[in-house]
């Protein structure tokens, strides 16, 4: 794990200098969005794709780790698979907004049949290796086999934590902190459960997000665009299902859980009350930017609330 965390953080570091040149020469910056924050506007033109970065730090510093240790086994494969796929997705969705002009990148209807597909293809993959579908009740020691209900559950999983970790994405390093530290919780439980080879995937990934977090922080020099953060997503799920720890996701993933329901309850109090926001600006970072926080001191704050929820998370999955 330490391997895999220190070969992947190079590779980020080290590639990432040469990358985002060449993102600002091919003039791949950020469009911001004018219902969003005024004060975001500032950012518009950064260098986006970033997502590229930290794909390629975990895809080297997991292939390295798992073939030095004898452990590149199918679950790697699956979970490289499932990264890029969901990569895939958000690189077109940014493609298109930057190169294309299309604000709004993907359909809807597009993104989520391609969620969709990634998700299902992963599904039947999993079943070739004799899979449980089986899905463990944190503290209790028991089990509930889900059978083909097992593929709703997948999916599920995916749209609402790959749609979780792109909303989260819209501080200068907020996405990058609080991903690595969901990862960190899920290679330490890993490691525990003896799904090693899991766990440099996860290792891997925590590593290439700090890398990448050199060049995220605030003021950020690149952005990881829907290419990173629909693939951290996606990611964070699989892990969680082949952790057997699919419940747990939810208390891990906790910050991307609030940010996604800030979003819900927006929606539906503004609906419910002809026009009343319940929150000043959805998702909930947006709500401290309009209330004066500045963006450092709101970043923290949710590393903070993240880490408490990892730790939940690695409590409950191991000692409860």
């Amino acid at each position: 794990m330490i391997v895999a965390i220190i070969v992947s953080f190079l590779v980020a570091v080290v590639f990432a200098p040469i990358f985002i040149p060449l993102l600002r020469t091919l003039k791949f910056g950020q469009y911001i969005r004018e219902e969003g924050p005024k004060s975001h506007q500032k950012k518009a033109g950064t260098p986006t794709m970033g997502g590229v970065i930290i794909i390629f730090g975990l895809i080297v510093g997991a292939l390295y780790t798992a073939s030095k240790y004898g452990l590149l086994t199918h679950k790697v494969w699956l979970l490289l698979f499932v990264t890029l796929g969901y990569g895939l997705i958000g690189f077109l969705d940014d493609f298109i907004k930057i190169v294309m002009k299309r604000n709004l990148g993907l359909t809807s209807k597009q993104k989520l049949l391609g969620q969709i597909v990634v998700a299902l293809i992963f599904y039947i993959l999993l079943l070739q290796f004799d899979f449980s579908t089986a899905v463990e009740l944190p503290g209790t020691g028991l089990s509930i086999d889900l059978y083909w209900g097992y593929f709703l559950l997948a999916v599920l999983m995916m749209l609402a934590t790959s749609n979780g970790t792109n909303l989260t994405d819209g501080l200068d390093g907020l996405l990058s902190g609080t991903a690595a530290i969901s990862f960190a919780a899920f290679a330490i439980i890993s490691y525990h459960e003896l799904y090693m080879d899991v766990a440099i995937v996860a290792a891997s990934v925590c590593g290439a997000l700090l890398g990448f977090l050199v060049f995220n922080a605030h003021p950020a020099k690149v952005f990881m665009g829907d290419t990173g953060s629909l693939a951290l997503g996606g990611l964070l799920s699989g892990v969680a299902m082949l952790t057997k720890s699919e419940i747990i996701l939810i208390i891990i993933g906790g910050v991307f859980v609030i940010e996604t329901l800030s979003v819900i309850i927006q929606v539906a109090y503004f609906k419910a009350t002809g026009g009343k926001r319940f929150f000043k600006m959805s998702p909930l970072h947006n709500h401290y930017v309009l209330s004066g926080w500045n963006e450092w001191r709101i970043v923290s704050t949710f590393w903070l609330v993240g880490l408490l929820f990892a730790a939940l998370g690695i409590y409950v999955k191991i000692w409860l």
